[in-house]
């Protein structure tokens, strides 16, 4: 499976503000996997901000089954390199993929210049990624663990120091975790939970995917 990669949290978006000499400049930041959707996002910034004078964009649209990774910027009419490439450059620094960012700009009636343009552009691209919700996707296991209540606080003491996740929990007559764990760690987490519990547990293997793990 693929390495792991930076990405951001679905289905939220983040944002970050700049402004000079009364030009106000309005960075949107959000997850994406495809180029329609990047587009898609673009055209709903336009129509929000319909009154703004440009709208720069910068996506990077991770590459699947080995293909190179989709990367694209936009000026939207400020001169050549001074708008969609700092963008661009913001998103590369951070090494994320799958997100795409738009920057409005309200003139504010004074012409910046282009280091003035390329300051700004950066700047409320920074502001957004500080404000950004950052995961990293890595190949995982999908377990579901079914042990009696007395080993609760066991497994749940094994998970946390091998860095599982609990997705959620399900009580009946035994207990349920469903938890996902890096796939490079699942064989000894495993044998870890065989020997605390004494091998009263019961593990079974899920899917095997890219999970989103936080960033500390």
């Amino acid at each position: 499976m693929n390495h792991s990669y930076r990405t951001l949290r679905r289905d939220e978006t983040f944002s970050g503000e700049f402004t000079d000499r009364k030009s106000r400049f309005i960075a949107s930041f959000v997850h994406t996997e495809t180029e329609e959707e990047a587009r898609a996002f673009l055209a709903a910034e336009k129509k929000k901000y319909y009154d703004a004078r440009h709208h720069v964009s910068a996506y990077v649209i991770r590459g699947k089954e080995g293909a190179p990774d989709i990367v694209h910027s936009s000026d939207d009419g400020e001169p050549s390199g001074t708008a969609g490439k700092p963008v661009l450059d913001v998103i590369t620094g951070a090494d994320l993929k799958d997100v795409v960012m738009v920057v409005t700009r309200y003139f504010g009636g004074t012409l910046l210049g282009t280091g003035g343009l390329v300051r700004a552009y950066s700047g409320a691209a920074a502001e957004a990624l500080r404000n950004a919700g950052i995961v990293e996707m890595r190949p995982a296991v999908q377990l579901t663990l079914v042990f009696n209540y007395p080993l609760e606080g066991k497994v749940r003491r094994l998970a946390e120091e091998a860095g599982a996740v609990l997705e959620s929990t399900e009580y009946t007559e035994k207990v349920r975790f469903f938890m996902r764990i890096g796939e490079a760690d699942a064989d000894s987490f495993s044998r870890s939970l065989v020997e605390g519990t004494q091998g009263q547990i019961e593990i079974m293997r899920k899917n095997v995917g890219f999970f989103p793990f936080d960033v500390l």
